[in-house]
C-alpha cells in the first residue's frame, strides 16, 4: 500500500479528476478529453469511486472527501448514478451520519455508501474484504458474520468463511427475538452457519439505501420502526411526515446501539435531528447508463434532480383504494381523496416512446411501459390474496387479483408502495417441490429454513398449520401467525448502484429479477420485452 501522504495527494487527483468528469457529462464541458485520454476515463472514474468507498469504510473520512458536491457521478454496473442534497450542495461526510458513534468502528456510512445509492453493493463489500483482510468496520461478529458463534475470525481463511454471506450477496444478519405473545412456535431451524435458536432468529437482509427517504411509508423491510409494538410509529396520512421523521431517529439510534455497538448515548438527540435532516434531504438516481448515456436528454426526466420536487402524500395513487375504498384512505393522485389512480406509475421516460425502435432510449421507454401496463394474475401473496382477518383484502380471500407491476409499487415515479402494507410475493419462501430455489426459482440455498406453526389457543401447543420460510419478516415483530414472511417493497430508484436485489440478495442481476416475476406469476414476456425491462430498470 502507498504510504499515508502518496495515498492523500492521488486522492487529490482523483478527486479533481472525478469532479472534471461530472462536469463533462453534466455541461458537455470539453476540459476532460483536453486534459485525460478517453481510454482513461472510464476506468479512472471507477477507480475514483473505489478509492471513495475505502475512504468511507472506517467513518473517518479524509479531508479531501469530506463534501462531495451535487452533481458527482458513481459509477456502477449499468453506467452511473447520482445522488443530490437539497441542503448544502452536496453530501456533507463530517456529520454523525458519517461518524462512529459506538465501539466498534462503524458509522452509517459503512452499510450506506455515495458510491452505492446509499446502500452497500455485494461488489463493494467483496473489495473492502480484499483491501483489508476482513479488518475493517462493516466486518464485525456482531452482525456481519454468517453467525456470532462458534467462529474463527482470528485467520484470513476463517474471516473469509464467517463473512461469505455478507462478501457475496451483501447480507446483514438480523437476529430478533420471537415476541412472547406469538400466536405460533418456531418448531425448527435449520442454519448451516450454526445459528440454530428458536428463541432468536437469524436472519439475512439487505440493507436499504438511506436516500429518496421523504417516499417512505414504512422504515425496514418487517416495518419494525414504524410500529407502536416498538415505540414507533406508523406511518399515516394524517401523522405524515411528524411519524417518518420520528421513525428514523428512533431508527438511527437502535442502529447505532445494534450494529455500531454503541451504549445508547449516541447519537444525542441533537444528533439523531441531524442524521435524519441529511438523509431526508437526498435524492438518488441512474442518471446515465452504458447504452443511453444521459438519462435526462431528448426531454427525459431521468436522473435525481427531477425527484426533488415529486409531489408526495401517505397513499398517493394507492391501488388498493382506488378498487376498494375503506383501504388506504384517503388515496388519490393529485389531491388527497380526489378519487384518482394511474396505473402509469412512471411517466420519466415518456418522450423517448416515439424514438426509432432500434434507438437504446426507445427499449428504456418500452419497458417502462410494460412495467405500467402489462397485466399480471396476482395469486397467493399474503397481504392481498388471503382472508381480510389475516391481512388480505376481502373476507374469505379472493383466488387472484388482476393487477399490474403498479399494484404493489404504486408510489408516482418511485415505485414503493404508498401505503403501510407488508406483502409476502414468495421471495424468501422454498419452492415446495425443490426447497434450493423458491418460488421465482432463485436460489435460497445459502439461506435458513425456518419452520413455525400455530399454536392452539386454548393449550399453546403447536397445531399442524405449520409454514417454512427463510425470514419470518413481520411475524416477528407483531407475533402474528398470518404474518409470517411479510415485508415491504422497496424503493425503486437508483437499483443499478446496489445488486444483489431482493431483501434476501437472491437476484443477482435485474435480469433475474425479471425471471423471477415470469416464473412466480406466469408472466409471459418475450426476449425482447425482457431486455427493455431490464433497460428501463437499470435507468431508474
Amino acid at each position: 500500500m502507498p504510504q499515508p501522504s502518496t495515498t492523500l495527494r492521488f486522492l487529490a487527483l482523483i478527486t479533481n479528476f472525478l469532479h472534471d468528469v461530472s462536469e463533462f457529462l453534466n455541461t458537455g464541458s470539453t476540459k476532460i478529453t483536453r486534459q485525460y485520454p478517453r481510454s482513461l476515463i472510464g476506468t479512472v472514474s471507477v477507480t475514483a469511486v473505489i478509492l471513495m468507498a475505502v475512504g468511507a469504510m472506517s467513518g473517518q473520512q479524509p479531508s479531501i472527501l469530506s463534501f462531495i458536491p451535487n452533481g458527482v457521478f458513481f459509477p456502477n454496473q449499468n453506467g452511473a448514478s447520482q445522488t443530490y442534497s437539497s441542503t448544502g450542495g452536496g453530501i456533507d461526510q463530517t456529520g454523525p451520519f458519517f461518524q462512529s458513534l459506538g465501539t466498534n468502528g462503524r458509522s452509517c456510512g459503512t452499510c450506506h455508501q455515495p458510491s452505492d445509492g446509499m446502500s452497500v453493493s455485494a461488489a463493494n463489500v467483496q473489495l473492502r474484504f480484499l483491501e483489508t483482510e476482513g479488518r475493517e468496520p462493516i466486518f464485525r461478529p456482531v452482525d456481519g458474520s454468517n453467525c456470532n458463534h462458534n467462529i474463527d475470525v482470528s485467520t484470513l481463511a476463517g474471516r473469509e468463511a464467517a463473512y461469505s454471506l455478507l462478501r457475496n450477496r451483501g447480507l446483514i444478519r438480523i437476529a430478533i427475538a420471537v415476541p412472547t405473545s406469538a400466536d405460533y412456535r418456531v418448531v425448527a431451524v435449520n442454519n448451516r452457519y450454526g445459528c440454530n435458536e428458536s428463541d432468536v432468529i437469524s436472519m439475512y437482509r439487505r440493507p436499504l439505501p438511506a436516500t429518496n427517504l421523504r417516499f417512505l411509508s414504512t422504515v425496514m423491510f418487517d416495518g419494525r420502526e414504524s410500529s407502536p409494538l416498538t415505540g414507533t410509529m406508523k406511518i399515516l396520512y394524517e401523522n405524515y411526515p411528524n411519524s417518518l421523521l420520528s421513525d428514523l431517529a428512533h431508527q438511527s439510534l437502535d442502529a447505532t446501539v445494534g450494529h455500531a455497538q454503541g451504549d445508547g448515548t449516541r447519537p444525542t438527540p441533537a444528533e439523531q435531528q441531524q442524521i435524519v435532516n441529511f438523509e431526508i434531504a437526498l435524492s438518488t438516481a441512474q442518471a446515465f447508463t452504458d447504452r443511453v448515456g444521459l438519462l435526462n436528454e431528448r426531454a427525459a426526466s431521468g436522473g435525481p434532480i427531477p425527484l426533488l420536487n415529486q409531489p408526495f402524500f401517505v397513499t398517493i395513487n394507492s391501488s388498493i383504494h382506488f378498487v376498494l375504498p375503506q383501504f388506504e384512505q384517503p388515496g388519490g393522485l393529485v389531491t388527497p381523496g380526489d378519487g384518482r389512480f394511474s396505473s402509469a406509475i412512471f411517466n420519466t421516460f415518456d418522450a423517448w416512446a416515439s424514438l426509432p425502435a432500434q434507438d437504446p432510449r426507445a427499449a428504456v421507454a418500452r419497458g417502462q411501459t410494460i412495467f405500467n401496463s402489462r397485466r399480471i394474475d396476482i395469486s397467493d401473496v399474503a397481504g392481498i390474496n388471503d382472508d381480510l382477518s389475516a391481512g388480505g383484502l376481502v373476507p374469505g380471500g379472493i383466488p387472484s387479483f388482476q393487477g399490474t407491476c403498479g399494484t404493489c409499487h404504486d408510489t408516482p415515479n418511485f415505485g414503493n408502495h404508498s401505503f403501510p402494507t407488508a406483502l409476502d410475493i414468495g421471495t424468501g419462501e422454498p419452492n415446495p417441490y425443490d426447497t434450493s430455489v423458491n418460488l421465482g426459482g432463485l436460489d435460497i440455498s445459502y439461506l435458513p429454513a425456518i419452520t413455525v406453526c400455530r399454536t392452539d389457543p386454548a393449550t399453546g401447543a403447536p397445531t399442524t398449520d405449520c409454514k417454512t420460510t427463510t425470514d419470518l419478516g413481520q411475524a416477528l415483530i407483531d407475533g402474528r401467525f398470518d404474518h409470517v414472511g411479510k415485508i415491504k417493497g422497496p424503493i425503486l430508484r437508483g437499483l443499478s448502484a446496489r445488486a444483489p436485489f431482493f431483501h434476501n440478495g437472491s437476484a443477482g442481476s435485474l435480469l433475474d429479477v425479471v425471471h423471477f416475476y415470469e416464473k412466480r406469476f406466469r408472466l409471459t414476456l418475450t426476449a425482447q420485452d425482457e431486455s427493455d425491462l431490464v433497460a428501463f430498470l437499470s435507468a431508474l
